[in-house]
């Protein structure tokens, strides 16, 4: 494996745990209400929003009135946004005249932006409008992350709280998420993305002159093409770069165009691939400093962070080593894969469906950092990676989006992987499981196991129906490699990742459908059982620990955790993954 790339990895893992600490620690002040700087420019908006919305934000909740104001919003968020597409063709902010939304791509695309999936069934810049882009998408993109980075918050306090019911109060935490957290950190990037030349405007398109027009091939029939104009080609333009931050930073994925962060103008340079990976990551990394911030124990926050880096660094150097490998095809036919052009010269690998200017490091790094958190954006089509490297960012999504993880649901989610752990060691010494001081009872226990799985049941239910019923054109390449394209695509919407193989066509009723009932069933029916276990927690004492109690911030609870969540991703995923990505694998190989 090349030394630059291995440094490539190991400096954005490295500028990602020096930013992810004082970013925590800033989110922590702000959750606990204390000062955070931003209050003294922030506090009088705040206090207008709870009077314009009546809330009372000194008044807080039990769990189950929580998890109802989510539902409830998340409710109106589907409707809203489902709302807007369909009547996108008789509203304003629609430059480009683009007709209302196909019913089914609109449902799919309402639930997954409700849910921080971002699945997307269409294109963008030839379906959506820039008010539906702005109003609709955008608007849920701080949403969706703001409500589960709240659900976060929620479960936090039920492990630092002590004999109460009171869990905190969703529509503050989801106002404070959104005003404190996502909003400054979305104006600063969409700045810098500006400066690297992504569009911010409200302009339709625009017309790249070409230099020689009689050198321009046509069609056979004589016809123009769709996408060119008289002078030349015309490029789709519009408030490009204020939704490419929050779908960054809000781990949400939905790109503006339709190939996402492969586009030239979604992500020009190597510098605007850095600033957006190192986006995707921040605040599900920040996020286990502000859990060992609030439960008073930083160590926690430490050990959590720790088993999600070393998930990551693992799949990040399988996925790269994969990658460079190249394709085994194309060395039959003698081509020299040892070189590839915009890598400074050094080794390549397989540079299909990957743009020069990210190269096979740049696009390997992008597709474990989008799959690792809950991020469906891509800068490099999976459809194109070797079966073992995109077989990797497959598995990653299939561990439940717990390493690193959306914001707020990859910590929650790596919590419950944590409790189960405790679970596991206390049966091992026969005593009862403690966390963090609380004891963990069956009906934690139940709670958790339900949260780990739900997204699998999703995923490979999903799977099934479409091999049984799916429609049969919708997979470009039959045999495992088509397998792989429909377990990918469950695994994806089943976590609320997003992110697509590329080679599947999602657009009809059934993936349209089936997929948003996975969408939905993997964000609900998770959140409510997260939210009964902090509310559970919250109203017990906590215990000193003694002789028998485990701790939870040393070398051996990380290691035991990093166990538990490979064995429950091997033991569920690992006979999918045989009948698709690996045994194209051996096939491409000549194995029988």
């Amino acid at each position: 494996m090349n030394g630059i790339h291995l440094a490539h990895a190991a400096f954005f893992t490295a500028a990602l745990l020096i930013l992810a600490w004082p970013l925590g620690a800033y989110m922590a002040r702000v959750y606990e209400g204390r000062a955070c700087g931003l209050d003294r420019v922030l506090g009088s908006p705040e206090r207008f929003l709870y009077r314009l919305c009546l809330v009372n934000p000194e008044a807080e909740t039990d769990w189950k009135a929580y998890a109802r104001d989510f539902l409830w919003l998340n409710a109106l968020g589907v409707l809203a946004v489902y709302l807007i597409q369909r009547l996108q063709g008789g509203l304003p902010g629609n430059p480009a005249g683009l007709p209302g939304v196909d019913p089914f791509v609109a449902i799919n695309t309402a639930v997954s932006f409700a849910t921080n999936t971002n699945w997307q069934s269409y294109g963008g810049e030839t379906t959506m409008s820039h008010l539906t882009q702005m109003a609709a998408l955008t608007v849920q993109n701080f949403v969706s992350a703001g409500s589960g980075m709240a659900v976060a918050v929620a479960l936090i306090r039920g492990f630092a709280r002590r004999e109460t019911d009171r869990v905190g109060n969703f529509r503050v935490d989801l106002v404070r998420s959104v005003l404190y957290v996502l909003l400054p950190l979305s104006v600063v990037l969409a700045l810098a993305l500006v400066w690297q030349g992504v569009p911010q405007t409200l302009e339709a398109s625009a017309t790249a002159r070409i230099l020689d027009p009689g050198a321009r091939p046509q069609p056979a029939d004589g016809q123009a093409r769709a996408a060119e104009g008289p002078a030349g080609q015309v490029i789709a333009l519009g408030p490009v770069a204020s939704q490419v931050a929050v779908k960054q930073l809000g781990t949400n994925g939905g790109g503006y165009y339709n190939v996402n962060s492969a586009h030239p103008l979604e992500n020009p340079t190597p510098l605007s691939n850095l600033l957006e990976m190192l986006a995707i990551l921040l605040i599900p990394a920040a996020f286990c400093a502000t859990f060992g911030i609030m439960v008073r124990d930083r160590r926690q926050g430490v050990a959590l962070l720790v088993v999600m880096t070393l998930l990551f660094a693992g799949f990040a150097l399988l996925t790269l080593y994969a990658e460079q490998a190249g394709n085994p095809a194309l060395a039959v036919l003698g081509v020299d894969q040892a070189r590839v052009p915009g890598e400074a010269g050094g080794p390549g690998g397989n540079m299909e469906g990957k743009e020069v200017r990210f190269g096979v490091a740049g696009s390997a790094l992008w597709a474990t950092a989008t799959t690792a958190a809950s991020n469906g954006s891509v800068n490099a089509m999976h459809d194109s990676f070797t079966p073992l490297g995109g077989m990797w960012p497959m598995l990653l999504m299939q561990l439940g989006e717990v390493v690193f993880g959306g914001v707020g649901s990859g910590l929650y989610g790596m919590i419950v992987f944590a409790v189960i752990t405790v679970f596991v060691a206390g049966l091992m010494v026969g005593r009862t499981p403690e966390y963090l001081g609380k004891k963990i009872e069956p009906f934690e226990t139940k709670m958790a196991a339900l949260v780990i799985l739900i997204p699998p049941f999703a995923c490979l239910a999903g799977t099934a129906l479409a091999c049984v019923v799916g429609p049969p054109g919708a997979v470009s390449n039959p045999g495992p490699h088509g397998l792989s394209q429909m377990l990918y695509a469950f695994s994806s919407m089943g976590n609320n990742n997003g992110s697509a193989f590329a080679g599947l066509s999602a657009g009809g009723p059934f993936y349209t459908l089936a997929g948003a009932v996975a969408m939905f069933v993997s964000r609900y029916w998770l959140v409510v059982p997260v939210l009964a276990v902090a509310g559970s927690l919250a109203g017990k004492r906590i215990l000193p620990g003694g002789p028998g109690t485990l701790p939870t911030h040393g070398p051996l609870f990380v290691a035991m955790l990093a166990a538990v969540v490979l064995l429950v991703g091997a033991l569920t995923f690992v006979p999918a993954l045989a009948l698709g990505p690996v045994a194209e694998h051996l096939a491409l190989h000549g194995a029988r």
